[in-house]
């Protein structure tokens, strides 16, 4: 096992630096005149830099704006706990070309310090203004003002995200809870030791509180989970194939899948499965050791809604399998001294983009290859519109994005027209037989390929961009491919 295990160590680690040498573009050097378009990037988060990156690398200059001061450098792993880390394998969390990780689930720090790395590598530093929250963005004479005062740029990334502040909701009792009550968010020196432990919440942020706790001497811990969620195994091969599927929607051949996941994953935990959502319908929680946990008793999954917390615990009632959230239970009383807050995090606003772009049947994820607003070709809301998926939002599409929004830049003939990216929008959701955008309210990492690929074979005038999009060639110091 130890063999197999090096082998496909070393077999990452070419991998990567095959990756490296063949799609990285060059880094500017210091205070090199970029001749490029000029691009406003919202957000300096893991996406916000990694698009900064594309941009610089091809010859474009940036101003990247972050509305939170420089320690946020990083977005949301700037704000999450010490101990937090991906849960998918870093092969589907390459978020640059140039990123290389040493092994498969890197943690919070190990991630921070690849972000930094590539801000610093492509000479961001100059180009990032901290402390500024982008309120307005406005069109005028065909290039864009940031704030009234920020500009012009030829184009504009947004790179806001999904997870904004910590979503704390209250009790319903006011605060009778003796014990101590915190965020999923905000574990760091929390302590748990010979504690018994309740988490609001079943998504990714209620398995990593689970972690936190069995890791720190927890006595045990309740995951009160209001709604259904599929989990799936710790397996980059298993998470690839799964988020593979063409199409992000349940078929007849979906059931065949889940029932193989009851019978070998969840086996003698198969109440745990949901029986109303399907697998493709919503962001599922990749974890192996959750399951062992509830096998061992270190933990409890329970599914129900939280009625209201007492001096020593919460009252929940608890839902049996195939009744929806809200819908009739037992009320039972689950003891606790730490009730965690596993909530998520708010949406951060697109608002601050023109109304124009928020038309009827027309607004995110309801845009143009989901992120570019109908009629505005310059615009490109990346990993921000997203609603769920099955995939990874840290991977290779962030730079085939940037590099279309390029593409619309340095070449007119290429940009689609308002009434071609609303054909768009209409065609997947007859395709998927969705409405009112919920067609594109989830889709698979191999969907969203699809659609990247669709945009450049439709047009024969985008035909010999196909290169520079999926792969970074051809473009150099901003100059247009002949």
């Amino acid at each position: 096992m130890f063999l197999v295990d090096s082998m496909l160590y070393l077999a990452y680690r070419l991998y990567q630096s095959i990756v490296i040498i063949l799609f990285s573009p060059k880094p500017p050097k210091p205070n090199q005149h970029l001749t490029g378009p000029r691009i406003a990037v919202i957000g300096a988060g893991l996406s916000g830099i990694s698009a900064a990156a594309h941009c610089v690398g091809h010859g474009c200059d940036v101003t990247i704006f972050e509305g939170r001061p420089s320690s946020n450098l990083g977005g949301i792993w700037s704000r999450v706990n010490q101990t937090s880390g991906l849960q998918i394998h870093s092969i589907m969390y390459r978020f640059h070309p140039s990123i290389h990780w040493e092994k498969g689930f890197p943690d919070r720090e190990r991630i921070l310090d690849r972000i930094r790395a590539l801000w610093e590598r492509y000479n961001l530093q100059g180009k990032t203004r901290f402390d500024i929250r982008v309120e307005k963005v406005v069109e005028k004479g065909g290039q864009w003002i940031i704030n009234g005062e920020f500009g012009p740029y030829d184009g504009v990334i947004v790179c806001v995200g999904t997870c904004g502040d910590p979503k704390m909701p209250k009790t319903t009792s006011e605060g009778e809870f003796e014990g101590k009550v915190v965020h999923s968010s905000e574990l760091d020196g929390v302590d748990v030791e010979n504690k018994r432990v309740a988490v609001i919440g079943g998504g990714a942020s209620a398995i990593e509180v689970l972690e936190y706790a069995t890791a720190h001497g927890a006595q045990g811990v309740d995951i009160i989970a209001r709604s259904e969620k599929w989990i799936i195994p710790r397996n980059p091969f298993v998470d690839m194939l799964l988020a593979a599927k063409p199409l992000g929607l349940e078929d007849r051949f979906s059931f065949l899948v889940e029932q193989l996941l009851r019978r070998f994953f969840y086996r003698d935990l198969y109440d745990l499965s949901p029986t109303r959502k399907g697998l493709w319908e919503s962001t599922p929680v990749v974890n192996d050791q959750v399951f062992n946990q509830i096998r061992n008793g270190q933990a409890r999954w329970i599914r129900g809604d939280l009625e209201r917390d007492v001096s020593d615990g919460v009252y929940v009632t608890r839902r049996a399998r195939g009744i929806p959230k809200g819908g009739p239970g037992k009320s039972i009383h689950i003891p606790a001294d730490v009730l965690v807050m596993a909530t998520g995090f708010t949406r951060p606003s697109l608002r601050f983009l023109p109304d124009e772009m928020f038309p009827d049947n027309y607004s995110p994820p309801s845009w143009f290859l989901q992120t570019f607003p109908p009629g505005f070709s310059s615009v490109c809301a990346i990993n921000s519109t997203y609603v769920n998926a099955l995939g990874t939002v840290g991977n290779v599409h962030i730079g085939a994005y940037t590099r279309i929004l390029l593409m619309f830049l340095l070449d007119p003939s290429t940009r689609p027209t308002e009434e071609a990216m609303k054909r768009w929008v209409d065609c997947i959701r007859w395709i998927k037989t969705g409405k009112n955008g919920s067609a594109l309210g989830f889709f698979t990492y191999a969907e969203l390929i699809l659609w990247l690929l669709g945009c450049i074979l439709v047009d024969t005038r985008r035909w010999k961009w196909f290169l520079f999009v999926f792969f970074g060639w051809g473009v150099a110091a901003g100059k247009q491919i002949k």
